[in-house]
């Protein structure tokens, strides 16, 4: 039997690390990969205050982990590991025993209480999937009590909510609330004035990790949402409906239902009971040389949160944060790999990390990014896109296009409220069923506009030199002042044909509204067909001209009948096949896509009227979602994707999404 590597957690560096030992040893039959958690689920740490507040749905945090490693040679086995035998290499969780020959442990960090009474019984954690759910089911249930109660002491309890740390979680949670408060108070019908929203720390300013200037503007912009923020106040005692907190020598009470608790961490239970049999730091952190071995086991590796390296040249030991999940996993992977198969050079570990980002809400944020010695501060609308991006980052190598999806969707596009960094604009949708008539509409005129050319020849005689030199001829007139007949030879004037078609406008130069050359690349043309001021739409055409497009039909089709009618038989069968598609409601999606394809076709080689172009937008309208209402598409696709899915490529790829 081979190797046996046992991964103890699957949080940001447990699944990281599998993944990238899956892929080294992927020809490898000997050697197992198992990986162990509680849940069948990876949550999304840093995104939970979101679901507390009810900004995204709760499946948002949640990644399965059976989804992760499809088609992987990692086995993922449900259990609470207690504790490991380093000396008979074995994990021992409630249900069973592993045998390993190299451990990884990755169990992640839980919240730390620092023997403050109360604090652990009475107040809300924020540090997993079931505390974010919850919490958000409390905030309702206190708002609603609150709505009907009529002592004012017990409503101001209800209203009171308080958070304790000024860190990365307790900031986005309180600034999350802020947001979400006045929904809840337009819901339930209570005075904005009534809610009251506490966030405390004993240090002296917010996220520390960041400069002064920026905490400054993390404490401006939560007192302008009507946060007190309270620092250098400490927390002494907490009750089932009170904080006790304590603020130069001073001891003052607030009556509260509500404690959310984000004042630190430590290590998770499991790398506890580890501390205590092998070397370790504070909060339970196990102490690790530049190959993220044990100092005491070199067969036991230790990344992410439950790591304590202080790099060559640093002062401070490497940070809990998910960029040093995503590098120590890589190191750790390669070290591993190395071990095991006795090849290639172990790496230290030399992070380089990136920066830190703050959301205060949904709208807005702070950062620092860059690199260690060049760093720069963010505004906030770029702050906030750079956080999005880092996590689609993550998202990729963790679940690939099913998650960035995913991801987009809850984060983007069903956003309610505007609690977006791009306000609601992407969220306002249209009934699905508004636009069957325009789905429709616009399946039978590409369904005419094939018929049509079917009846013009376009199947049995070359039309293509006339219709493109026509239309071509047309917009040289214009452009160059001078006046021709050769757009008589253009026939028709539908969606399928191009601005060449007026052959009434012989004789006639037209007028040119605009003429832009782009680099020799492109060339953009707007003209009508007669004087501006007694144009309708049906005189005015727009063409991109593309210099390599015209080499290309000028040697390749036009010479050639043969090629002639292949193209024209090509562009006649795929109108019908759109027009019948769209009429159906049937495959929308790519029917709607080859529509916008055919449409550019025709602007860069005839140019289009504009009155064809409502084409253009109708395809745009109807390319997501238009076939599931009446449509073909409500029965098949549910069946396609169903099927799709079970193609272990393409569970493999994450090509796919739910």
């Amino acid at each position: 039997m081979g190797e046996k590597i046992v991964l103890v957690g699957a949080g940001y560096s447990g699944i990281l690390t599998a993944k990238k030992l899956a892929k080294k040893f992927k020809h490898n039959g000997d050697i197992s990969i198992t990986i162990i958690d509680r849940n069948p689920y990876h949550t999304m740490l840093t995104e939970l205050h979101e679901v507390a507040a009810n900004r995204v749905d709760e499946e948002s945090i949640r990644i399965s982990l059976n989804k992760v490693f499809a088609g992987r040679k990692v086995q993922v086995c449900l259990d609470t590991v207690t504790s490991i035998d380093f000396n008979n290499k074995t994990v021992i969780g409630n249900a069973k025993k592993y045998t390993y020959d190299y451990v990884v442990l990755c169990a992640g960090s839980k919240p730390t209480y620092f023997g403050i009474p109360g604090a652990e019984e009475h107040t809300f954690k924020l540090w997993s999937y079931e505390d974010a759910v919850k919490l958000k089911d409390h905030i309702h249930a206190m708002f609603r009590k609150a709505a009907s109660e009529t002592d004012p002491e017990e409503r101001k309890k209800l209203l009171t909510f308080f958070i304790v740390g000024a860190g990365f979680t307790g900031v986005e949670m309180a600034g999350e609330l802020a947001e979400y408060a006045p929904i809840l108070c337009r819901n339930f019908e209570i005075d904005q004035e009534d809610i009251t929203i506490h966030n405390v720390d004993m240090l002296p300013r917010t996220i520390t990790n960041l400069p002064e200037k920026l905490s400054d503007k993390v404490e401006r912009r939560m007192e302008k949402m009507g946060i007190k923020v309270g620092l250098n106040t400490g927390v002494v005692k907490i009750g089932e409906d009170f904080v006790e907190t304590k603020q130069n020598g001073v001891i003052n009470s607030f009556g509260t239902y509500t404690v959310i608790w984000a004042a630190g961490i430590e290590s998770a239970d499991v790398t506890l009971e580890a501390a205590k049999n092998i070397q370790s730091a504070g909060r339970g952190r196990i102490s690790v040389d530049p190959y993220l071995r044990s100092l005491d086991y070199e067969n036991v590796y230790v990344v992410g949160d439950n790591m304590f390296y202080i790099p060559g040249g640093e002062e401070k030991p490497v940070p809990q944060i998910v960029e040093n999940s995503e590098h120590s996993g890589d190191t750790a992977a390669h070290n591993i790999a190395c071990a095991v198969t006795g090849q290639g050079q172990m790496e230290s570990y030399k992070p380089s990390f990136h920066g830190f980002m703050v959301s205060i809400g949904g709208r807005y944020g702070v950062a620092r990014v860059g690199f260690p010695n060049a760093m720069i501060n963010l505004p906030s609308w770029l702050a906030m896109f750079s956080k999005h991006f880092i996590n689609i980052i993550y998202f990729i190598q963790v679940l690939g296009w099913n998650k960035v999806f995913s991801y987009m969707r809850h984060e983007f596009f069903t956003i309610r409220n505007c609690r977006s960094f791009v306000g609601g604009h992407f969220s306002n949708r249209t009934p699905s069923f508004l636009l069957v008539p325009l789905r429709v509409w616009l399946g039978a005129v590409w369904l005419f506009e094939g018929v049509m050319k079917i009846m013009q020849g376009w199947l049995t005689e070359p039309k293509l030199a006339g219709f493109y030199g026509g239309a071509q001829g047309w917009y040289d007139s214009i452009v160059n002042g001078e006046a021709t007949d050769a757009i008589s030879s253009a026939t028709g004037s539908g969606a399928g044909e191009g601005a060449a078609a007026a052959g009434d406008a012989v004789n006639q130069v037209g007028t040119v509204i605009f003429n832009f050359d782009f680099l020799g690349l492109i060339r953009a043309v707007f003209v009508s067909g007669k004087e501006l001021t007694d144009s309708t739409l049906s005189d005015l055409a727009f063409k991109l001209d593309i210099p390599f497009m015209n080499w290309f039909i000028d040697i390749f089709i036009l010479p050639n009948d043969g090629v002639q009618i292949a193209m024209q038989a090509f562009i006649v069968i795929a109108e019908i096949l759109i027009g019948l598609a769209l009429i159906g409601g049937l495959f929308t999606f790519p029917a709607a896509g080859f529509s916008l394809i055919l449409q550019f076709m025709f602007v860069t080689t005839t140019g289009l009227y504009l009155t064809t172009f409502w084409m253009i937008f109708a395809s745009i309208a109807v390319l997501i979602g238009a076939g599931r209402t009446f449509g073909m598409d409500y029965y098949v696709m549910p069946a396609l994707k169903g099927a799709w899915r079970k193609i272990p490529l393409i569970r493999k790829s994450y090509l796919y999404h739910d």
